[in-house]
């Protein structure tokens, strides 16, 4: 047999044996979490229903949302949220569950989000404290030994927006490009640091990959990406070496979380006049809905592939942070292909349900790790 056949059925015969762990019958599942608020709240309410309900489903009181998840995506607090729930202990389990990454955002939120006291006295208007989150920062994502986690110390695929102003265009923390090349790994507190440096609260956010070779100058995620769900249905649509199998939407099942909306009514006044704040919290409302709006077009020959789950009218004026109860009970509002929107009679819980019956009907994920990731490739016998 010539050579070159000979190196042919080696390669199709390596290729079979690599995506005999695909299951053809199983499309890729998909989380994204909004950035939004600095409680997160909406979303984590969202968050923890959807695990009990993994663990209901499923009779396992230890199941984790990545058990069923393929890829999580985040934005801002969002992102956070999706690091704490993803990040790997070091033995193949997130740090996290939801109801604890919840609890720790809710309990430390005044230490993340810290005003800082000198510079709203000098600059008459609210800034954050850096130190105060970056130290919140750090220590979410170290492990008990000491371990300072990076993007590939997650359990599974990670997808974190923010945007570069060195190059003035988004930048998106991926942990397929850090298994990659170390110039693409960056530490997690860092990446969470910089999706969430929005403009006039944080000073932009200047990190480095952890081989120096790549820098990036961050703003909040949320200006560009605010809904981060079509950053990741692209990734994973793209993504042949992770997802071979994938060719369409069909292929995908997704849930995304929104943390509300941003602006309210009463921000603007009768004759249309607006404050310059009110002004960037409809445009990010406006960017995370033109996303739900795009992917409902998508997704419109089968709407239970893509859930979108949103709270609308549970921040009122004098209710800053609502109850995570209400979140849950109330009515969903689902987009509408070519415009507009439709309230549903199903609850925002209730369509979480719904979504886990078909997450957990097709069992735990069981994607291979990536070809490129150090501990997919061992050194042979005596170094070679």
């Amino acid at each position: 047999m010539e050579l070159s056949k000979v190196t042919l059925e080696i390669f199709t015969k390596l290729e079979q044996k690599w995506l005999s762990h695909y299951e053809t019958t199983k499309k890729i599942r998909i989380l994204s979490i909004d950035g939004g608020g600095t409680t997160g709240i909406v979303a984590g309410a969202a968050l923890i229903h959807l695990e009990d309900q993994i663990r209901l489903k499923t009779s396992d009181s230890d199941a984790h949302i990545v058990d069923f998840f393929d890829v999580i995506a985040g934005t801002g607090v969002g992102a956070v949220l999706a690091s704490m729930i993803s990040a790997d202990d070091g033995t193949g389990h997130p740090l996290f569950t939801a109801r604890e990454a919840v609890a720790i955002i809710t309990r430390n939120n005044s230490e993340l989000f810290k005003v800082n006291k000198v510079a709203r006295f000098l600059c008459r208007r609210k800034m954050f404290n850096v130190k105060s989150m970056e130290k919140g920062l750090k220590e979410l994502f170290k492990r008990k030994d000491g371990t300072v986690l990076t993007l590939k110390d997650t359990c599974k695929p990670l997808l974190v927006p923010c945007f570069d102003l060195k190059s003035s265009a988004p930048f998106v923390f991926s942990r397929a490009d850090a298994s990659e090349s170390p110039s693409f790994n960056f530490e997690l507190w860092k990446v969470c640091r910089a999706t969430s440096a929005t403009p006039g609260l944080f000073k932009p956010f200047t990190l480095t990959s952890v081989d120096g070779k790549t820098s990036c100058s961050a703003v909040d995620g949320g200006l560009v990406m605010n809904n981060p769900t079509a950053a990741a249905v692209t990734h994973v649509l793209h993504n042949k070496r992770d997802f071979p199998l994938v060719n369409s939407v069909e292929d995908l099942l997704v849930l995304s979380l929104g943390n509300g909306p941003s602006c309210v009514r009463s921000k603007v006044s009768n004759n249309g006049e607006c404050s310059t704040s009110s002004v960037v919290d409809i445009a990010l409302d406006g960017v995370s809905e033109t996303v739900d709006q795009m992917l409902a077009n998508a997704f419109g020959w089968n709407r239970t592939d893509y859930v979108r789950v949103q709270a609308n009218g549970v921040r009122h004026e004098k209710t800053v942070v609502p109850k995570m109860e209400v979140v849950l009970e109330e009515r969903g509002v689902e987009s509408l292909p070519f415009g507009g929107k439709q309230l549903l009679t199903e609850t925002n819980g209730q369509r979480i349900e719904g979504f886990v019956q078909r997450l957990v009907a097709t069992g735990k994920t069981s994607l291979p790790p990536s070809p490129c990731k150090e501990s997919a490739v061992r050194p042979l016998a005596n170094g070679r």
